[in-house]
C-alpha cells in the first residue's frame, strides 16, 4: 500500500477540495488519460479506413452517411444509428465475440474490444466520461495505478458480458470507465476519514452510478460489461488507492507530526478485495474458456441487460 503523498505537520482544509488536504502534498500530471483518448480516436479513424462504406454500400435505397468522408462515411443509419462501420468490421477488427474467444481460441478480444467503438456517437461520449472521470484520479494517484484499473476493469467487463451476451459482439471502453467509478466509490469508503464533503461525495457518485446502470437497461446496450467492469474496478480501489488515515487527522488538529498509518478497516477491505477479485477473474475466465453460458446458472440475470417493456422489447 505505497503513497505518494507528502505532508507537513501543519495543514489547513481546503473548502475548495472534497477531501482535507495540506498545500503540500503533490499532484501528478495527468498524460496517461489524454494519451488513451488519442489512441481510441486513433483506433476509431483505422477502423472507418477498413470499413470502406462507399465500396461496399451499392444502390441509391443503401447510400453511406456523410459521403463527403469517402472511404471514412459512415455505414447507413437503418444499419448503424451511432454514425459508425459494420458490425462485420468491427468484428474483423477484434470485436468481442463468444464464439471465436471460446472456439477459435482468440482470447485476445476481451482487451482489443475496449479500443474499438460502434460509432462516432459511442466514442464521444465513452471519451468526454473518461476524461471527467480519468484525469482527476490520474492526477491524484498517478499513471500506473489509473492504468491498471483502467485496463484489469476492462477485462473484467469483457469477461461477464462474454458469459450473458453470446451470441451478439460487444465494443467499446464502457467496462474501463465503469471500473474507474467503482474505484472511485471504493477509494471514497476506504479513505472515508479524510474527506470533507463525506455525505456529498457518496450521495453524488452513487447517484451517477445509479443512473449509468440505469441507462444499461435499455436495448442495445451492454449492461455486463458495465456491472463486470464495475465490480472489477470497486475491488481494485481498496487495493490500489489506499491512503494513510492517521498522518490527516493529526495535521487537522495540529498536533505534532507523526507517521502516517494505514487503519485496521483498510487492510481488511485490501485483503478481501484481493479474495473477491482474484477469485471472480479466476472462476469467471474458467466458466468462459469452458464454454459455460452464465444465464443457464442465473435465469433472470439476461434483465440486468436490457429490462423489456411496452416500449421495446430485448
Amino acid at each position: 500500500m505505497a503513497n505518494r503523498d507528502s505532508e507537513r505537520g501543519e495543514g489547513k482544509q481546503n473548502n475548495n477540495n472534497i477531501y482535507d488536504e495540506s498545500s503540500s502534498d503533490t499532484h501528478w500530471t495527468s498524460w496517461l488519460v489524454p494519451l488513451i483518448v488519442v489512441a481510441n480516436l486513433a483506433v476509431f479513424i483505422a477502423v472507418m479506413f477498413v470499413n470502406d462504406c462507399p465500396k461496399k454500400i451499392i444502390g441509391p435505397n443503401k447510400a453511406c452517411v456523410a459521403r463527403f468522408l469517402g472511404r471514412f462515411s459512415f455505414q447507413p443509419l437503418r444499419e448503424n444509428p451511432l454514425f459508425g462501420p459494420s458490425s462485420s468490421t468491427l468484428e474483423r477488427m477484434g470485436a468481442l465475440e463468444w464464439g471465436k474467444v471460446v472456439h477459435e481460441h482468440q482470447g485476445w478480444r476481451l482487451v482489443t474490444c475496449m479500443w474499438l467503438h460502434a460509432g462516432i456517437l459511442h466514442l464521444l461520449t465513452n471519451m468526454l466520461s473518461l476524461i471527467f472521470i480519468g484525469i482527476r484520479l490520474e492526477q491524484q494517484f498517478g499513471f500506473i495505478r489509473v492504468g491498471l484499473i483502467y485496463l484489469i476493469s476492462g477485462l473484467g467487463g469483457s469477461i461477464l458480458s462474454s458469459l450473458f451476451l453470446q451470441e451478439s459482439i460487444s465494443v467499446g471502453a464502457s467496462g474501463a470507465l465503469f471500473g474507474l467509478l467503482g474505484a472511485m466509490l471504493s477509494e471514497l469508503l476506504t479513505n472515508w476519514t479524510i474527506y470533507a464533503n463525506k455525505a456529498a461525495a457518496l450521495f453524488t457518485l452513487l447517484f451517477i452510478i445509479a443512473i449509468n446502470l440505469g441507462l444499461g437497461l435499455l436495448p442495445r446496450v451492454d449492461n455486463f460489461a458495465h456491472i463486470g467492469g464495475f465490480i472489477t474496478g470497486f475491488c481494485l480501489g481498496f487495493i490500489l488507492l489506499v491512503r494513510p488515515q492517521h498522518g490527516w487527522e493529526s495535521s487537522r488538529t495540529n498536533t505534532s507530526l507523526t507517521k502516517r498509518k494505514y487503519s485496521i478497516y483498510q487492510y481488511v477491505l485490501f485483503i478481501v478485495a484481493v479474495l473477491i477479485l482474484v477469485v471472480c477473474l479466476t472462476v469467471g475466465s474458467v466458466m468462459l474458456f469452458k464454454g459455460e453460458n452464465g444465464n443457464k446458472h442465473c435465469k433472470w440475470c439476461h434483465r440486468l441487460s436490457c429490462f423489456p417493456t411496452s416500449k421495446w422489447t430485448c
